[in-house]
């Protein structure tokens, strides 16, 4: 940490001298920034107490006739503070040390994390996960528990990160090595260490095994060996996606399907068009899935896959030439009996038209695998809706379970795509008061709460690609709010229905202070760690997307039966059908927290218990096919 009077005027070399200096002095990998550099240290070459050392910089000395013969100087301007110079006169003197780049692998599994590097012909010091340095790092992808102190450097920044601490305790667990005849099974760490040794970068995937290994606490030590083989996916496919606009340009986008488990039987996942998409998020979708799939009532295996490709602002034509691009290499992996698609965000009934067009086309057979759109080749005639109605269900599974209904709640809602708009519409039947919805740029309030004709305009709105800022033109009490999110009103209940990360820290401290019990996840992992860690201790019920959005994979397999029957369901059967599933799901989660030891009243009853059942089903499935 800077000295208290250097503010912001520090010399930056003074800055990188000392980021560059502490690199080396906590072992910091360094990669391919010469052959050599030399680095002034401090005596003692590690120092174990450097996670929560503070920082200082002092000014350099001058360098003898020798020196400068051995090592070239290195210049700096220290405006450090009267005071503080002769605070930094009494310090030792600094010796001078050449450090060979080399990639030592005894500090590889413990310090990837940072490395240095060459950024416009200085060395600084990066985060290896977001690719990041200096003050840049601050918002790494596991969040940051460090000081908001914009004068703090990188290196102290990276030790009080979530990350670095994550990395101490891997060190630690690395060093328990167990001497015994018998089997050793890998424990939790053990899993995650080599999780994170194997994709370092991908974040998202990386928190969904940890969100699943610490639900599977109790059970994890004598299933360990499935986990390692169940968080390597079965196959990765990626791929180019090349197309043509209404101008005659051309476009190459990247394509994803990650087929991640099929021991339970053909993948069913959805496939996502937006421009965040890459192979982290695809493959912590397929994980996802997964798990659903094994937990809801019908044993499917998980994929996902998508593009990041972005259809908004995309005419017909572009989609089309888009999706017949995209399927031209997708359909070689695609079958009733390996893998079927489903929408996903940025595919909607139009976009699954164009894809099975084109599968059906290139396969040469109509064979209905697809799920999704309602026109006449599709199944069952509520599959847009069973999502969004299947969280609404299982909310109100849950307050059935405490004495309560959803009548008369207060309910805030976020996303405004299929899901929050089949959530609201099932809410509003349940007699409860949805209040917000929200967009990429804030969010939209009606303290009056929405109805159904209030819906159709929000529908109308997105089907425009306007604003949801439009709504206050006709609606004058709405209130619409900038670059914000709608987890500080005043609710009992809030459903989670955007995209994954959506809730961090600071939006679940508003989400208890608003008096929010229950957190329904409509979207898969909607909470960072933290924001996890907060609301359970702050008791709020959470409803895990592993289970309350098993709706949609519900309909897809009854829509395939459907077809295969050649029935037609009405939409009170087909309601039926999806309320029974979503209670067989509700007490599958229970019965495993309970014969698990968590109790009912624990505000991760669910979570625990939703993971427990469905990887120990898996696990059997796995079991049972041998080593495969």
């Amino acid at each position: 940490m800077l000295l208290p009077g250097s503010g912001f005027g520090m010399n930056s070399a003074m800055d990188d001298i000392n980021l560059i200096q502490q690199a080396q002095r906590h072992h910091l990998v360094v990669r391919e920034i010469g052959e050599e550099i030399d680095l002034e240290i401090g005596p003692g070459d590690d120092d174990p107490s450097f996670g929560n050392t503070t920082l200082i910089g002092g000014p350099p000395r001058e360098s003898s006739t020798e020196e400068q013969g051995e090592t070239k100087q290195m210049e700096m301007v220290s405006p450090l503070p009267g005071d503080a110079q002769d605070m930094s006169k009494t310090q030792p003197g600094k010796r001078k040390k050449k450090v060979v780049k080399r990639w030592r692998e005894e500090w590889a599994d413990t310090y990837k994390w940072a490395y240095v590097d060459m950024k416009d012909g200085t060395a600084r010091i990066f985060c290896s996960v977001c690719r990041e340095y200096g003050r840049k790092h601050r918002r790494n992808p596991y969040g940051n528990e460090g000081s908001r102190n914009m004068q703090m450097s990188a290196l102290e920044e990276h030790n009080n990160s979530l990350l670095h601490k994550e990395a101490l305790r891997l060190q630690m667990a690395s060093k328990e090595k167990i001497t015994t005849d018998k089997p050793i099974y890998v424990k939790a760490g053990s899993i995650l260490e080599a999780t994170l040794k194997r994709d370092p970068h991908e974040a998202e995937f990386i928190q969904a095994v940890q969100e699943a290994v610490h639900a599977l606490e109790r059970v994890i030590a004598k299933n360990s060996q499935i986990m390692e083989r169940l968080v390597e996916p079965e196959r990765m496919i990626v791929f180019r996606v090349p197309w043509v606009d209404d101008r005659g340009e051309t476009h190459v986008n990247r394509g994803f399907r990650v087929q991640f488990n099929q021991s339970m039987g053909p993948c069913r996942g959805g496939i996502r068009f937006h421009p965040s998409m890459n192979l982290s998020i695809t493959k912590f979708l397929g994980f996802s899935q997964t798990l659903k799939n094994a937990l809801s009532p019908y044993k499917l295996g998980g994929a996902a896959g998508g593009s990041d490709f972005d259809p908004k602002g995309k005419s017909d034509n572009e989609i089309m030439r888009f999706c017949q691009s995209f399927m031209s290499e997708m359909y070689r992996y695609l079958g009733p009996d390996k893998d079927l698609p489903s929408e996903e965000i940025g595919v909607g009934t139009r976009e699954m038209g164009y894809l099975f067009g084109q599968y059906r086309r290139l396969a040469g057979h109509f064979q209905g695998s697809f799920t999704g759109p309602r026109i006449f080749w599709s199944g069952a005639s509520l599959r847009t809706e069973a999502t969004g109605y299947g969280l609404v269900f299982f909310a109100q599974l849950i307050l059935a379970d405490m004495n309560k209904e959803l009548k008369g709640l207060r309910c805030v809602v976020s996303g405004s795509g299929k899901i929050a708009m089949h959530v609201l519409e099932k809410l509003i039947a349940y007699g409860a008061l949805p209040i917000t919805v929200s967009d990429s740029r804030g969010y939209l309030v009606d303290e009056e709460g929405f109805d159904y004709m209030k819906i159709a305009l929000l529908r109308d709105i997105k089907a425009q690609q306007r604003s949801l800022r439009d709504y206050s033109k006709t609606y004058a009490r709405s209130k619409y709010y900038d670059e914000a999110k709608p987890w500080n009103e005043r609710c009992d209940v809030a459903f989670a229905c955007a995209s994954q990360n959506e809730i961090e820290q600071s939006d679940a401290i508003n989400l208890v202070n608003a008096g929010c019990r229950l957190l329904v996840e409509g979207s898969n992992m909607p909470c960072t760690p933290e924001a996890a860690d907060f609301l359970k201790k702050a008791s709020v019920l959470i409803a895990p997307a592993m289970a309350a959005g098993t709706g949609g994979v519900v309909a897809g397999e009854l829509e395939l039966n459907h077809e295969c029957s050649l029935m037609h369901w009405s939409p009170e059967d087909f309601e039926s059908k999806l309320q029974e599933a979503m209670k067989q799901t509700y007490q599958r989660s229970m019965k495993a927290a309970a014969d698990f030891g968590y109790q009912k009243e624990n505000p991760e009853a669910l979570v625990h218990g939703a993971v427990i059942s469905s990887f120990l089903t898996i696990a059997q499935a796995m079991t049972d096919q041998g080593c495969v």
